[in-house]
C-alpha cells in the first residue's frame, strides 16, 4: 500500500491553506522529501521542504518543474482557482479561463507529466483535490471544471492503473480556507482534511468523501434532477 514514510512528495498550491497543511502532514509522516510548490514559492523552516517555482497553467513551468524534481513518487494536485459569482453567465472571460487552466487542465497535464516517471515506482500516487460543487453546480465555472476534474481522475485511475500508480479523488465541501472566508456555513478544517486524505492513501483508497456534504451529494447523483435542484420545479410553475 502506499506510504508516506520515505516518500518524495510535490504538493501544488503549497502556500494556501490546505497545501501548507499538506507539507507539514507529509512530513509528521515521514516524507524524505517534499516539493513545496506555487507561482511565488515562500520559503520554509524544514531542510526536507524544497521550494519550487510552478504555474500549472503554463507547460513551460511544467516542464521545468519536471525536470526539477523528476523523483517524485506522490504529486498532490491541490492549486486552484474560484470566481467571485456563482452564476457562469455571468462569468468573465478571464474567471472562465483562470478555471478552466488552474482546476482542470493544469492538474491533468502536470499528471500527464509526472505519469511516466510514476510508472513503476514503488507507492507511486497521484492525489487531486476536487469539490462536492462537482456534483452540485451552483458554483458556476468553479463546480463544472471540478466536475471535469473528477471525469479526468477517473480515466487517469483507469490508464495508470496496470503501471502501478495509485490515484485518489478527494471530494470536500467548504473548507476554513481564505477561499472560503465569505462563507457562513460549516467548514472542514484543513488539517482535519489532509489528515483523511493521507488516511484514505494509506489504505489503498480510490476515493475521499471527506464530509457529510459529499457523502449527500454523491448520495444524491442518481436521484431526479428535480429533488437535486428543486429550483427546476419552482421555475416550471
Amino acid at each position: 500500500m502506499p506510504s508516506l514514510h520515505g516518500a518524495v512528495v510535490l504538493i501544488t498550491g503549497a502556500n494556501g491553506g490546505i497545501g501548507s497543511r499538506f507539507v507539514a502532514e507529509a512530513l509528521e509522516r515521514g516524507a524524505a522529501k517534499v516539493y513545496a510548490s506555487a507561482r511565488r514559492p515562500r520559503v520554509w523552516d524544514d531542510a526536507r521542504v524544497v521550494p519550487l517555482a510552478l504555474d500549472v497553467t503554463d507547460p513551460a513551468s511544467i516542464r521545468a518543474a519536471v525536470e526539477a524534481a523528476p523523483d517524485v513518487t506522490v504529486l498532490i494536485n491541490n492549486a486552484g482557482a474560484s470566481v467571485p459569482s456563482a452564476g457562469i453567465l455571468s462569468h468573465s472571460d478571464d474567471d472562465i479561463r483562470a478555471n478552466v487552466e488552474t482546476n482542470f487542465l493544469g492538474p491533468l497535464f502536470l499528471a500527464r507529466a509526472y505519469a511516466p516517471l510514476l510508472a513503476g515506482r514503488a507507492g507511486a500516487t497521484i492525489i487531486d483535490i476536487h469539490s462536492a460543487l462537482a456534483w452540485y453546480a451552483v458554483g458556476g465555472i468553479y463546480s463544472a471544471t471540478k466536475a471535469a476534474l473528477w471525469s479526468a481522475t477517473n480515466s487517469l485511475r483507469l490508464e495508470l492503473a496496470p503501471a502501478g500508480v495509485h490515484v485518489v479523488g478527494v471530494h470536500v465541501g467548504y473548507v476554513d480556507t481564505a477561499m472560503a472566508e465569505h462563507v457562513s456555513e460549516a467548514k472542514t478544517d484543513p488539517a482535519e482534511l489532509v489528515k483523511i486524505v493521507f488516511d484514505a492513501m494509506e489504505r489503498d483508497e480510490y476515493e475521499v468523501l471527506a464530509d457529510a456534504t459529499s457523502v449527500q451529494l454523491k448520495a444524491g447523483l442518481s436521484a431526479p434532477l428535480e429533488a437535486v435542484y428543486p429550483q427546476l420545479r419552482a421555475a416550471a410553475v
